[in-house]
């Protein structure tokens, strides 16, 4: 070979190096993962035959495109604020999603469907929702696609490093235990032996996440569950919270503390930090006004007493000003009631955030 035809090979060479970089897409920032219900998802049951879904006006009515998404909001939920607040480029797609392709997957995925409960029972009545068991096999289906992106190793890390929301609990008891009365659960369990069979249940989830590779993970308890105002417009006379469903929330939410810390304990180390958004919801329940709301009773978007009955949809009453709502439909918090737990999650103090809130954990990280 002349050492004239050695400079074409070399310039050969350096273009293939350009041309796989271009191909392979790089890691940037800290990946998100999101599991859970209705309260996160951002739109996977748009793809679903279900009667779960938020695709429809008037949701999504102060999202940037103004238009539904599939979110149970008006604009923003809690994934959206939390991936703005750790300086994401954008919210992780749906896991169903079409556009989840090479650019937009290093980002992380929204793993979470409206409906699901802890127990695989919990939202029977909406069939086709993806089961907290199914949302757990996509991420492990998740890792192998991103595997053969960047490879095994990388991808371990990226999952490793990432932050991860889970959100459960609120429907195994609003859409389970007390869906009707006498319901089956409730037939076979004392409402304090189900909260620790849904604890225990929920310990096995969580483990099972921490064995996929998920080293921080902020887990959410329920909200006042009887202060919704689903649950005002089907239990209140006079727009007092249900005790029973208070009862629940009041149980169950101390014992997702004490799981977690056994979790952590047994680990060796704060993997996974409880989020009190029983307190945060009561905070604005209590006092309103303190946060700009005119109301947290009445939804903003609904029918019947409260706005509470029924599902929003272009028929129903709608405020002028969701801003002053801190619900925007019978279940779900508004944007600025989301943007104000988020806070919390970032900077709240130990009433809040146990062992350790957002900010800590982001500079921890760093």
């Amino acid at each position: 070979m002349s050492p004239n035809t050695s400079i074409p090979i070399i310039f050969l060479i350096f273009g293939l190096l350009l041309a796989i970089q271009s191909v392979v897409p790089r890691v940037e920032g800290r990946a998100f993962f999101v599991f859970g219900d209705s309260l996160v998802d951002s739109g996977n049951n748009n793809y679903l035959a279900t009667t779960a879904r938020a695709d429809a006006p008037p949701y999504g009515l102060d999202y940037p495109t103004h238009r539904p998404t599939g979110r149970f909001s008006n604009g923003f939920n809690i994934p959206d604020i939390i991936s703005q607040n750790i300086g994401a480029s954008e919210s992780p797609l749906p896991y169903l999603d079409p556009e989840l392709n090479a650019r937009r997957i290093l980002v992380g995925a929204n793993f979470a469907s409206a409906g699901v409960g802890i127990l695989n029972d919990t939202g029977i009545q909406f069939v086709n929702i993806i089961r907290i068991p199914l949302q757990l096999e996509y991420f492990r289906e998740y890792q192998l696609r991103v595997s053969a992106l960047i490879g095994a190793q990388q991808t371990k890390q990226l999952v490793n490093q990432a932050l991860v929301l889970m959100t459960l609990g609120g429907n195994d008891f609003v859409n389970n235990y007390y869906l009707v009365p006498n319901s089956a659960r409730s037939r076979q369990y004392a409402l304090p032996d189900y909260v620790r069979f849904v604890i225990s249940e929920y310990q096995k989830v969580l483990s099972r996440l921490y064995d996929l590779g998920a080293r921080r993970v902020i887990v959410t308890g329920t909200g006042p569950l009887g202060c919704v105002p689903a649950e005002l417009a089907m239990r209140s006379r006079n727009g007092e919270c249900s005790t029973e469903l208070q009862r629940a929330a009041g149980l169950f939410n101390p014992q997702l503390v004490q799981m977690l810390k056994g979790l952590n304990s047994k680990i060796g180390k704060d993997v996974f930090i409880a989020a009190n958004t029983q307190q945060m919801h009561s905070d604005f329940i209590s006092n309103p006004g303190a946060f700009g709301f005119v109301t947290a009773k009445v939804a903003c978007c609904g029918q019947g007493p409260y706005n509470g009955l029924g599902l929003c949809t272009g028929l129903s009453n709608l405020c002028p000003n969701r801003d002053q709502y801190a619900f925007w439909d019978p279940f779900h918090p508004s944007e600025k009631a989301n943007k104000i737990i988020v806070q919390q999650i970032l900077t709240g103090s130990t009433d809040y955030m146990t062992p350790m809130n957002l900010s800590t954990i982001l500079a921890m990280d760093s």
